[in-house]
């Protein structure tokens, strides 16, 4: 597995009406998140957006980045509703539960 992939796929409602998209990896979370309006950047843009790049140069962990993403998320009001999060820090893909009910 890539270095740099998430374990497990972090899924967005981009807006209203639109399909869920996942995001797989590092990469593909900076890329949205270089293109997030700046009127609506804060600090939890900037811990999501200082993870993922801190994991692209090995100073932050995969894991780590897609935390800090899916914090962006769940804040932002991106997270798909069926999107599952770790029930406990340093947990893995078997101990998930849903974001919302």
């Amino acid at each position: 597995m890539d270095r740099l992939q998430f374990e497990v796929p972090v899924r967005i409602t981009p807006a209203p009406g639109l399909p869920v998209e996942e995001i797989y990896s590092v990469e593909q979370a900076l890329d949205f998140l270089q293109n997030w309006p700046k009127r609506r950047q804060g600090k939890v843009y900037d811990a999501a957006f200082n993870a993922c790049f801190g994991a692209t140069v090995d100073v932050a962990s995969a894991e780590e980045a897609c935390r800090a993403f899916m914090g962006f998320c769940r804040v932002s009001g991106l997270l798909a509703r069926d999107m599952m999060l770790p029930l406990k820090r340093g947990g893995s893909a078997r101990g998930f539960r849903e974001a919302r009910a």
